[in-house]
């Protein structure tokens, strides 16, 4: 169904194969990652994302998709974009909430918080 929006006799070196290339760019778009993540096994990233590029501004998927639907494809799954990732109760920083740090000036001009222990001291034990 798509063969016939597959550019021909595009100029430069040989292509890699534009259904390697589509299943790049749609690992790209369902997983959600950086292009630069794309696996080697698509080809290169840079190929996958310049042709999806390409391919966006000449309108190839808005096309595609038209004739698509035109021939009765309505697709075998159903997708929504959301993402479900589970975070511990306090990653937003409610329990306990805001945490303030003294600074470095602060803590050395206060108080001691003990008294020192006689066993600490640096003075040497005197003898009887």
């Amino acid at each position: 169904m798509i063969e016939r929006f597959m550019p021909k006799n595009q100029p430069g070196p040989e292509r890699n194969d534009d259904r390697q290339v589509i299943s790049g760019i749609l690992h790209v778009l369902t997983s959600g990652c950086r292009w630069r993540d794309c696996p080697a096994a698509y080809g290169p990233r840079t190929t996958v994302y310049n042709r999806f590029n390409r391919w966006s501004r000449r309108g190839f998927w808005r096309a595609m998709l038209r004739a698509l639907a035109k021939g009765g494809w309505a697709g075998e799954a159903a997708a929504i974009d959301s993402t479900y990732v589970k975070a511990h109760r306090s990653a937003h920083g409610g329990k306990g909430g805001l945490v303030r740090k003294a600074s470095a000036r602060r803590v050395a001009a206060r108080r001691p918080r003990s008294t020192p222990s006689p066993m600490s001291s640096a003075a040497p034990a005197s003898s009887c």
